[in-house]
């Protein structure tokens, strides 16, 4: 099973190191793709086509979910990762405003695209691979896994812009360091390629024509509808202190780049270890407990982790806050993946788990920056983390009307 879990989840490393990196090399580029002017305004640029590769996910989860139902999981993961190498490798050797005008960010939504239209494809198979495989009393320990080399792409994206950023000079990192790290993904979309012959078909995607469908999927629409209510909160407090949080360091606690990539490098090594040990948990207390818990946290501490974190003086200060939040956050992640299984069945589930996923990542998690700096340029920062929690109370609803799972 071991084999089969490294297999299954390389892919996915790869996949969010690759979206990841443009989340953290857009400091740099930002000045690139957009003309000369306030640099939140070109930060609420690059957020925005950064929220555009959320919005082809619920495509990409349709399109790759009807493939792995319908021909197996493993064909799915592998043109995933290809395709999100494809987009890595675009944005890395995309030409500058100053070259080539309106075209240059044209150009760089295109490629957000390709990521996004990935992305959406791989949670759903992942998820749904993780699912089946892991079996017995440790399912939620196993299938915790799935974020576990999430924030390990994370984490490797933001170690690899730290190394650069030790090699090079500001000024250098702005003119062709970012494309580095976008090459080093494209380059481990083609690596993942030898660890294919690990892959062993699970369970599920064995239905040929009969599996996918998205008629069928209408029929489980209460499924649907729990798992947007959960993803919604989910994602959206996820990217609020993992993504966002990099650039609120910078721009609101007035923290320098460098010193807030060294804090969220740092935090992510905790909230990568959190999910085995709160999968673990579920399967104790039940995938349901873990999510109320998560909801009522993030109900109540969003607000105040926020103010303290912008407030705060010295990185430990903010490593603290931050970890705080990414705990909270963990009570989601842990079994973000597995409880949206073991809501659809067979001959749908790839398809259920990404399709709804993507619709509500989307909406929500893929819009946190973008919203969290338009509150800024108006004035209302505050108002972004009043945003979080209030969404986060409606995860919580759905999460107290949820029934118990189901075995897959």
């Amino acid at each position: 099973m071991l084999k089969a879990i490294i297999a299954g989840s390389a892919g996915n490393l790869i996949e969010w190191y690759d979206f990841y990196v443009y989340a953290f090399t857009a400091i740099y580029f930002s000045k690139a793709f957009f003309p000369e002017g306030d640099r939140t305004a070109q930060l609420i640029g690059t957020a925005g086509i950064f929220a555009v590769g959320f919005l082809l996910r619920p495509l990409g989860g349709w399109y790759f979910g009807r493939l792995a139902d319908r021909h197996g999981r493993r064909v799915s993961l592998v043109r995933s990762v290809l395709l999100m190498g494809l987009g890595s490798f675009m944005i890395a050797v995309l030409p500058t405003y100053a070259q080539a005008g309106s075209a240059a960010p044209a150009l760089l939504l295109l490629g957000r695209m390709i990521q996004g239209f990935s992305t959406g494809g791989q949670y759903g198979a992942t998820a749904t691979y993780m699912a089946e495989i892991a079996v017995g009393s440790r399912r939620g320990y196993y299938a915790s896994f799935q974020y576990v080399t999430l924030i390990g792409g994370q984490l490797a994206a933001l170690m690899v812009i730290l190394l650069l950023q030790t090699m090079l000079s500001e000024v250098e990192m702005a003119a062709y360091g970012w494309r580095v790290a976008f090459l080093l993904g494209a380059g481990g979309a083609l690596l993942i390629l030898s660890l294919r012959h690990l892959l062993v078909e699970s369970s599920g995607g064995t239905e040929g024509s009969a599996g996918g469908s998205l008629i069928e999927l209408v029929r489980h629409w209460r499924a649907v509808l729990i798992v947007l209510g959960l993803t919604a909160g989910g994602s959206l407090t996820f990217y609020t202190f993992s993504t966002y949080m990099q650039k609120y360091l910078v721009n609101t606690a007035q923290i320098a780049p460098s010193t807030a990539n060294w804090i969220m490098t740092a935090a992510l090594v905790p909230f990568i270890a959190f999910q085995p040990a709160l999968g673990a948990l579920s399967d104790r207390i039940g995938r349901r407990t873990n999510l109320i818990i998560f909801g009522l946290l993030a109900t109540l501490l969003t607000v105040p982790l926020m103010k303290a974190a912008g407030a705060a003086t010295s990185p430990t200060t903010a490593f603290a806050l931050i970890v705080c939040g990414m705990f909270i956050s963990s009570f989601y992640t842990s079994v973000s993946g597995l409880f949206k299984a073991e809501l659809f069945p067979i001959h749908i589930r790839a398809l259920g788990v990404g399709l709804t996923y993507g619709i509500g990542n989307g909406i929500f998690g893929g819009t946190a920056e973008f919203v969290a700096l338009q509150f800024k340029a108006y004035g209302h920062e505050t108002w972004f983390f009043w945003y979080v929690s209030a969404i986060a109370f409606a995860t919580l609803l759905t999460a107290l009307v949820m029934r118990k799972k189901s075995e897959i």
